[in-house]
């Protein structure tokens, strides 16, 4: 993303006078002072100063700031939550002298920079650069201000000061390198083989024949092909590519909560984005929805890395809203535009025995067409609160209820995978990697 914003008005221009007029002009008052014993002293004064504000006036006057230079801010075309991006502020001279500018750029208010201004001169019909780097603290669109600048005069007695118009928007989206770097992490802890060769499991693609060893089932044994040989050959099989994978995204009133710097929504989306980059390079189909109250967003599933943008294009400025949200209107949704049978991924938080039962409930009703995998974010606050010993009453009771809800979300999710279900309850640090590795298993074993 480039734009040029080229200085065009004279309206918000003013003066603004230099440090180096500010000390002549005093020292023109130092002569007041001794107007008191010699009165020529005073007018010598008043005539030095007011020669000096017409110095300064036509100093002015000979800094032109129209066609004088260019100014463009350059950033890249998407940011990145929770790290640097980078900002160029380029100032190109017109004309054959150097100019000396002071030039202050006004990024998003939210977004964390240490330096957003600095002072420099431009060669004659030359170029000179300000770089600094804004941290975006959450996902969304953010805007720019103009860009406050400050050209010095030829005697430097004065500042030529203006804005020049340069708002803008910028969108911020999830750390997809991050997500990358977790997909990488799971791997590596334990996927490496089956990364580097083709995945073999229990999946419906018949991939060769092989000879019999102990170990194999027997419902995989070719017979035909062992009369022929003389021998016991077995089927192989490949996992199945292009199947179903939707993702769910609870974004209500349990994923507002903040662990550090981000909200439980935020590490939700990261672990989508793992989740959707390895589906898609497998060659599986890909699909979003995320819910509130109402289905706020849906994409069917389809194949293809473009899907995967169009993901990310839809996750970047979700955002999670005080509201309780609808299992009962996201389930129905989707049994009326998902037909094929898909793994099913939500990611929620569940607290209280109502919001489980009611998860519960449509789960249920889900497994005989759809593979579920219900995902819930631990909360690691809670689960340390627990460990110590209490020391009064008051957290004898705290712990209490804090151990009880521990305890439904534990039960709500073996009922789960009682049902036929998939469950995962992971705390944010680990949620990406867990989630891959689950995916990776129910692959591997031809769940789908």
């Amino acid at each position: 993303m480039e734009k040029t914003h080229a200085l065009v008005s004279y309206s918000t221009m003013n003066l603004v006078f230099t440090t180096r007029f500010l000390m002549a002009f005093a020292g023109g008052l130092g002569l007041f002072s001794l107007g008191w014993s010699n009165p020529s002293f005073l007018w010598a004064g008043v005539a030095f100063d007011v020669a000096l504000l017409g110095a300064a006036l036509l100093d002015a006057a000979r800094t032109p700031l129209q066609g004088s230079f260019t100014l463009r801010r350059r950033c890249a075309e998407r940011f990145a939550i929770g790290s640097g991006n980078g900002v160029t502020i380029e100032v190109q001279n017109h004309r054959p002298a150097p100019l000396t500018l002071w030039v202050k750029d006004e990024p998003p208010p939210r977004m964390q920079t240490p330096k957003r201004e600095g002072q420099f001169t431009v060669p004659p019909r030359g170029t000179a650069t300000l770089h600094y780097e804004l941290v975006a603290p959450a996902r969304g669109r953010f805007e720019f201000g103009n860009i406050a600048v400050r050209l010095r005069s030829p005697w430097g007695l004065v500042w030529r000061q203006t804005s020049v118009p340069a708002v803008e928007s910028v969108k911020v989206y999830p750390d997809f390198r991050a997500a990358q770097r977790q997909v990488i992490e799971a791997y590596r802890m334990g996927r490496q083989g089956e990364r580097r060769q083709r995945l073999r499991g229990q999946g419906r693609e018949f991939e060769s024949l092989r000879e019999f060893v102990i170990g194999d089932e027997l419902r995989h044994v070719a017979w035909a092909a062992s009369a022929r040989r003389g021998k016991l050959v077995t089927r192989q099989y490949q996992i199945e590519r292009s199947q179903s994978i939707l993702l769910m995204l609870d974004c209500g009133r349990l994923m507002t909560a903040r662990l550090g710097d981000l909200t439980k929504l935020d590490y939700a989306v990261n672990a989508a984005l793992a989740l959707a980059y390895v589906a898609v390079a497998g060659g599986d189909q890909v699909g979003l929805l995320t819910f509130t109250r109402r289905v706020d967003d849906f994409l069917p599933p389809r194949p293809g890395a473009s899907q995967l943008g169009v993901i990310l294009e839809h996750l970047h400025d979700v955002q999670p809203q005080m509201i309780e949200p609808s299992y009962a209107r996201a389930f129905a949704h989707l049994g009326r535009h998902c037909r094929k049978r898909s793994l099913v991924v939500l990611l929620t938080d569940v607290v209280d025995a109502d919001a489980s039962a009611d998860l519960l409930a449509h789960t249920a009703a889900l497994i005989p067409r759809h593979l579920p995998l219900i995902v819930t974010i631990g909360d690691r606050d809670l689960r340390a609160f627990v460990k110590p010993p209490p020391t009064s009453l008051d957290e004898v009771y705290a712990q209490s209820v804090a151990e009880e809800l521990l305890t439904q979300r534990e039960q709500a999710l073996n009922r789960i995978v009682e049902l036929g279900g998939l469950a995962l309850d992971v705390p944010t640090g680990q949620l990406s990697v867990a989630l891959v590795n689950r995916y990776l298993e129910v692959k591997t074993r031809g769940r789908l």
